[in-house]
């Protein structure tokens, strides 16, 4: 138990060095820590998942909450709203033609039937949270493209989530009502959204009298789990919740509460130190988080392996020219445009679900289980790379053509 608490805190230190040194190398330290944990789980087998027991997959819920929620508290309302065109077109599009490309891949090479291929397409047709929320703030991107990146995480979250549980009723049940599946997606969306702004709002009603009991600045994150688990079990998307919660928290002004007096007294903003406290959360639970995710990552066969490459290098590819049409209008830089086209990695969601159809006894289950754990490893691992190598001047002109931009040296990477 020592030893336990001894390398725990060793970790914290670690991590902080991490930050420090992706800002001056440009190596994402959500990259290393993956690394530390397939290193201690997988390779050596000091720790496996089923040593955290149901401790572990809960660290990692409870980080993407964190993460989506800090992340909302630092979204501008006027910027989200003039992101939203821009984030609807690539979320859609990218989540289907990632499952399109995934899909035709896995029956073709992996010999798997139709509704396993496209069950293991729409696991893998979303972007990690986790993972994309911490590199964009490393990153320090303009405004609005980080706006855009945040927001696509979070939509194929939803995405992949209904369009899994749609497939195995499919597979279940023998079929499922496209109105269903449609309702379903668009309930998980903007009833979630609605009880995040109004969670928010009663929030900032009650704050004030909250904070003249001691040791209160927690219990806005222990407020945002509750509102995250009462809006899934209403059978909504609690990670919307979540980030609908922080953006309000934070833009309560530009929702013209100020014209009714009666409320406009009694709303108290969130100080600096708290929006410290959730930074320092973040970091805390991400560093956790991803250890984690090495250490639950299974390594499957070779020819998996060289799959689920191929699968990773076509998504690679297409987001690129998605984003050299999504991303052409000038007010988007080359900068922007590039890091866009490098964060399509795989990560909490993927892994969760894919551990499904091997549950409801699919067939070629544990196949999908298998390349989609590879597909996560291999897309963090890009994009971890992509992002290094991008200050070369050589990387950048190369960006510069493909995307149909121009390429100055300011534009590099902090």
């Amino acid at each position: 138990m020592s030893t336990t608490i001894l390398v725990i805190g060793f970790m914290v230190f670690f991590a902080h060095f991490l930050s420090l040194q992706f800002r001056k190398t440009n190596i994402p330290d959500v990259l290393v820590l993956m690394l530390v944990g397939i290193v201690i789980g997988p390779l050596l087998g000091v720790v496996s998942p089923a040593d955290f027991g149901k401790i572990g997959s809960l660290i990692a819920t409870i980080a993407l909450v964190v993460i989506l929620f800090e992340s909302g508290t630092t979204l501008n309302l006027a910027t989200l709203g003039q992101s939203l065109g821009t984030t609807g077109v690539l979320a859609t599009v990218c989540f289907a033609l990632t499952t399109l490309i995934v899909g035709v891949i896995a029956y073709f090479a992996l010999d798997l039937t139709l509704l396993p291929a496209t069950l293991l397409g729409v696991i893998l047709g979303g972007t990690s949270s986790a993972v994309v929320i911490p590199m964009v703030s490393a990153l320090r991107l303009a405004e609005k493209p980080a706006t855009v990146l945040v927001l696509e995480s979070a939509l194929t979250d939803v995405l992949c989530i209904v369009g899994v549980f749609a497939l195995l009723q499919i597979y279940t049940q023998g079929g499922v009502e496209p109105g269903t599946l449609i309702g379903g997606v668009l309930a998980a969306l903007i009833f979630a959204a609605v009880i995040g702004v109004v969670g928010g709002i009663g929030w900032l009603l009650v704050l004030g009298k909250l904070r003249d009991f001691p040791n209160t600045i927690s219990s806005t994150l222990a407020y945002v789990f509750i509102v995250y688990g009462a809006t899934e079990f209403l059978g909504f998307s609690g990670a919307i919740a979540a980030l609908a919660l922080g953006i309000t928290l934070t833009n309560f002004e530009k929702f013209g509460l100020h014209r009714i007096k009666s409320i406009d007294r009694n709303l108290v903003p969130l100080t600096e130190m708290d929006l410290g406290f959730y930074r320092e959360a973040v970091f805390l639970l991400k560093t956790y988080f991803f250890i984690y995710l090495g250490i639950s990552i299974h390594f499957g066969a070779a020819q998996l392996a060289l799959v689920a490459s191929g699968m990773v290098l076509l998504i690679y590819v297409m987001r690129l020219l998605l984003s050299r049409l999504t991303f052409r209008e000038e007010d988007y830089s080359l900068r922007d445009a590039a890091v866009t086209s490098m964060m399509a990695p795989k990560g909490l969601a993927a892994a969760v679900l894919a551990a499904l159809p091997l549950e409801y006894g699919v067939v070629g289950g544990e196949m999908i289980r298998d390349v989609s754990y590879m597909v996560v490893l291999i897309s963090i691992t890009l994009t971890a790379l992509l992002v290094m190598v991008y200050p070369l001047t050589t990387v950048q002109k190369l960006y510069a053509r493909a995307l149909g931009k121009v390429s100055t040296t300011d534009q590099a990477l902090p």
